[in-house]
């Protein structure tokens, strides 16, 4: 809240750079009545994870109004500095008539919502590939050179539909012909109960291209969704892999594991035991000398990992990357870890950026596909 306002308190005051007269005094009132309506707006249907159907067409110009705005903001607030910095170093004294930054005032919020709708229809489907290698110790001989794919953060919905997961899959797939092995899927596809079915279908049908199966764990939208017995049904059919504090051995490999972990709900000083007990469900059966691969929905669990040792690369999703970012890293690093590759030790663990979003916008943070090869080193 303290954010919002500290927002629109900005954006009142620049807007004097911005419009004068009674210009300026309308277009602080819309700004101020709108922002108040639509931050409430929002805040209602996220609270209430409703950002499906008419919800999700309705966040949709909100948050391009609101981002654009912010946008328009930084802007203005940096041509002002420079300005000031400029007028200083340059000894310029102070001129009520040269004090506007605007003789073309219309160019700052055009480059703002130019922006923000650039991140809403371009780069949120502009999906990128990344590729790594990670070294293991004592990698099964059967696992060296094995390739994981991995997707995450689906969210089906108004921004992702069931034909768009087929064609990400298929995507996926094709690569896998030359050379991927398995795909992991580390939560929150399933966010949309009249398109959950239809998807779990989907993502069942892809699974004989993959020499290693399909591997799941669950995120917490698939909570919110009601979407918990669908993967339950797919654990019961075995079609897909779904590991949720367990862990099983695959086939063929070696001594190589895959382990899951659920979503801690906890909130406070009560999610760390519940995260370490999670952790711990997963791990219980899978033997001291296996190499174990760890997929859990919340990036935490990187640290849970590289405790335990034996588990040298864990894979994880949920934050988006923050959605924006710059130059490669988070604009937003809300969590411990919010994107890309994390070392700790000989442990590695990694923050998938997501495939969609139930924020309907992305800029400097584009959707991905990520490809691991286990590479075995002898120690």
């Amino acid at each position: 809240m303290l954010v919002v306002l500290a927002c629109l308190g900005l954006s009142v005051f620049f807007l004097r750079y911005l419009a004068e007269g009674k210009m300026l005094l309308t277009v602080r009132i819309g700004i101020a009545v709108f922002e108040i309506a639509a931050v409430g707006g929002l805040f209602f249907l996220f609270s209430t994870h409703r950002t499906d159907s008419w919800a999700g067409l309705l966040t949709l110009p909100i948050i391009l109004f609101l981002v654009g705005q912010l946008i328009v903001l930084a802007f203005v607030v940096l041509a002002v500095l420079l300005r000031f910095i400029w007028r200083r170093i340059r000894g310029v004294p102070y001129s009520a008539e040269r004090r506007r930054v605007l003789k073309n005032a219309a160019l700052y919020p055009a480059a703002g919502f130019l922006l923000s709708s650039y991140g809403a229809f371009v780069e949120r489907k502009s999906m990128v590939r990344r590729d790594y290698v990670i070294p293991i110790n004592n990698l099964p001989s059967e696992a060296d050179g094995m390739v994981i794919a991995q997707i995450s953060d689906v969210h089906l919905g108004t921004y992702f539909s069931v034909e768009e997961f087929d064609a990400l899959l298929a995507e996926v797939a094709e690569v896998a012909r030359g050379g991927a092995d398995l795909l992991a899927v580390t939560g929150d596809v399933f966010d949309d109960e009249p398109l959950n079915e239809a998807a779990a279908q989907v993502l069942t049908a892809h699974a004989g291209e993959w020499r290693d199966g399909i591997w799941y764990c669950i995120g917490n939208h698939e909570y919110y969704r009601n979407a918990r017995p669908l993967v339950d049904r797919m654990q019961h059919e075995g079609r897909v892999h779904v590991v949720r504090n367990s862990a099983a051995q695959v086939a063929g490999r070696g001594a190589l594991w895959i382990a899951g972990t659920d979503y801690p709900f906890a909130r406070g000083e009560a999610f760390y035991p519940e995260k370490e007990a999670y952790f711990a469900a997963a791990m219980q059966n899978v033997p001291a000398d296996a190499v174990t691969i760890l997929l859990a929905h919340h990036p935490e669990f990187i640290d849970d990992a590289a405790t335990h040792g034996g588990v040298p690369l864990t894979l994880t999703g949920h934050t988006h990357g923050s959605q924006f970012g710059i130059l490669g890293q988070p604009l937003f690093p809300v969590f411990k870890y919010t994107r890309g590759m994390v070392r700790i030790g000989e442990n590695y663990g990694y923050v998938h950026t997501g495939n969609g979003s139930w924020f309907p916008l992305r800029i400097g943070c584009p959707p991905e596909i990520a490809y691991f090869r286990l590479e075995r080193v002898e120690r």
